[in-house]
C-alpha cells in the first residue's frame, strides 16, 4: 500500500501547485453560476410559490375573540 499513499501525495502536490491555490476570476464565476443553477433547481423541484404568496404578500386575517 506504499504505492497508493505515494500517488495520493502526488495528487495533493498537483492540486496545490507550486505557488499555492489562488482562485481565478473564472473559478469564482463558475462557483456563482453553479450556485445559481443549484438554487433554481431546488426552487423548481420544491415549487413553494403558494407558501411565498401566503407568507409575504397576503395580509393576515384579524383574529376575532
Amino acid at each position: 500500500m506504499v504505492v497508493g499513499s505515494a500517488s495520493g501525495s502526488g495528487l495533493f502536490k498537483f492540486l496545490r501547485g507550486s505557488g499555492g491555490f489562488r482562485p481565478q476570476s473564472t473559478d469564482i464565476q463558475a462557483a456563482v453560476m453553479w450556485g445559481v443553477a443549484a438554487g433554481a433547481g431546488a426552487i423548481w423541484i420544491v415549487q413553494p410559490f403558494d407558501w411565498i404568496k401566503k407568507t409575504f404578500f397576503e395580509k393576515p386575517e384579524p383574529e376575532s375573540q
